[in-house]
């Protein structure tokens, strides 16, 4: 499709184009953190760019790899933001989807060992997949903790309270060739203010592989699993007609390219333009994978096409 508009990967768009984008595109992905919202205030305009693609017929859902909450949660915060038609159905959290993988496609039989925070466990267990219980004396090791002897998979997301003992118990458990190893997101950091990160759900990941000498399959974005989980739940969503929107050149945008879809990047989170263009001017192709199709400085650059679609309709 960014051919169709004559443009090249990593070109700025506004007015008249975006108004064309919009007009092309019937399904609508984005991601959440640096581009809907940062941590509890939205993006300027961003409320109304959604509410308006809703009320203008557009397929809205949103892909994020934050598996913190549970989706009920995050139902909550649209609607405390300003986001009031925001339905359940529309959001996709690598938290929500790795319980589907769970219960649909591996269909696990036993318990699986969460290396995570509640609202992960939530997902779970609303999905009716047990997870192991930690009830350790807390002067219990490795040498002499309880082991429990049905874990089938180890599951690794963001866990604010990961302990030794717990990355070790997951090393124990994935000694077992047929016990899974999952993980929810490999995201590595996430950006704080006053110029801190967050180590992310990657880095844990990574300790893991590295302790237990395996890889992870990783459910969230750049996953084309994801996608799998819309395109189950949405009937006919056809790729071509799809444009995924999102703030991370290594996890949106790969996973836009991985799924088939047109991709933005808006830059009011993590990546800038002078890395996408970078990516574009590599001689590794598989940097192009990484290269959004079209770049906004915030999906706010959305609303002067609406207020011409309304001036038309009226």
């Amino acid at each position: 499709m960014a051919g169709a508009f004559g443009f090249k990967g990593c070109q700025k768009i506004r007015g008249p184009q975006i108004r064309n984008l919009l007009e092309a595109k019937d399904f609508f992905l984005f991601d959440c953190d640096g581009v809907i919202w940062h941590g509890e205030k939205a993006i300027t305009g961003a409320a109304k760019v959604v509410n308006s693609l809703i009320r203008h017929g557009k397929n809205v859902v949103f892909v994020t790899n934050n598996c913190t909450r549970p989706r009920e949660n995050y139902v909550h915060k649209f609607y405390r933001l300003g986001f009031t038609d925001v339905m359940l159905e529309q959001i996709f959290s690598s938290s929500y989807c790795s319980a589907l993988y769970l219960r649909d496609v591996v269909k696990i039989c036993g318990q699986v060992f969460v290396i995570g925070c509640d609202g992960l466990r939530r997902e779970l267990q609303e999905a009716g997949i047990p997870c192991v219980e930690e009830a350790d004396d807390p002067d219990a090791t490795i040498y002499n903790c309880a082991l429990a002897p049905d874990v089938k998979a180890v599951l690794v997301g963001h866990d604010d309270k990961l302990t030794f003992l717990k990355l070790a118990k997951a090393s124990c458990y994935l000694r077992d060739p047929d016990c899974l190893f999952l993980a929810t997101d490999n995201d590595p950091w996430h950006p704080l203010s006053g110029g801190r990160i967050l180590p992310g759900s990657g880095s844990l990941t990574a300790a893991l592989e590295v302790a237990s000498g395996r890889k992870a399959t990783v459910i969230g974005k750049p996953s084309r699993f994801m996608f799998e989980c819309i395109s189950s739940q949405f009937r006919g969503v056809d790729p071509a007609q799809c444009l995924m929107v999102g703030d991370r050149l290594e996890t949106d945008m790969l996973f836009g390219s991985n799924c088939g879809l047109d991709t933005m990047l808006t830059l009011t989170g993590v990546s800038q333009i002078e890395e996408a263009q970078e990516y574009r001017n590599s001689e590794l192709t598989t940097n192009h994978n990484l290269v959004p199709d079209y770049v906004v400085d915030t999906i706010a650059d959305f609303l002067p096409a609406f207020e011409d679609l309304d001036e038309e309709g009226n």
